[in-house]
């Protein structure tokens, strides 16, 4: 059986795994959300019903970061998401943590917070998670001052976190101006290949962003 990635173009997450799948060219079938039976074959899966998750023979992986850990482990291939220094290695587990709770989460909290009903609407959360967005972006402004990725040289498991969360937390609360060394960083992310191929392939569904989808990138 071949590797089966259970996700949607147009979810951040997804496009996380997407990124380090197109990085080795490691060949996979798409088990599209949207196609009929994917959502109740997911369901038996997995009962928390979120993806992306992984399927390999009789192996089920959960959990974005620990999909391109297991491929790393198993599909390796000429890039290293997992940098083999040890304490780069470390950096980056740590990057792509923090891209995930303090930029893809607040960001998350502004859409959820759209597809709730007026009544129920949190906008003291809303404004707990822009203030959040706000320091995050300060804080990576100063970190991607002279840096092309977010560890070491080479593009790893943090960039993969960091391009979809900044491609969607820009949309949700631009990026100010005067972080320029960020919006730079944000940039060459949407032109790396394996990105910019994950951003084409979710176009079409771009009338799903609850925010409104901007009219760039």
């Amino acid at each position: 059986m071949t590797l089966e990635l259970f996700a949607h173009p147009f979810s951040s997450y997804c496009q996380k795994a997407l990124i380090a799948f197109y990085e080795n060219d490691i060949p996979f079938t798409y088990r599209m959300m949207e196609d009929s039976g994917v959502g109740e074959e997911l369901a038996s899966l997995w009962p928390m019903k979120r993806f992306p998750i992984l399927r390999e023979h009789d192996r089920t992986v959960i959990e974005t970061t620990i999909i391109i850990e297991y491929l790393h482990l198993h599909h390796p291939g000429p890039v290293k998401l997992i940098p083999e220094d040890p304490d780069l290695a470390v950096e980056a587990r740590m990057l792509d943590r923090f891209f995930d709770n303090y930029v893809m989460t607040p960001q998350g909290k502004f859409v959820f917070d759209a597809l709730r009903p007026a009544e129920s609407r949190d906008p003291f959360g809303v404004e707990e998670a822009r203030k959040m967005l706000d320091t995050s972006y300060a804080w990576l402004d100063r970190r991607m001052n002279g840096r092309t990725w977010a560890v070491g040289d080479h593009f790893t498991l943090a960039d993969c976190a960091a391009a979809p969360s900044l491609f969607y937390a820009d949309w949700t609360h631009r990026i100010p101006e005067q972080f320029e060394h960020l919006a730079a960083y944000r940039a060459r992310l949407l032109g790396r290949p394996s990105f910019a191929r994950a951003i084409d392939e979710a176009r079409g569904f771009r009338h799903y962003f609850p925010l409104g989808a901007p009219d760039r990138d």
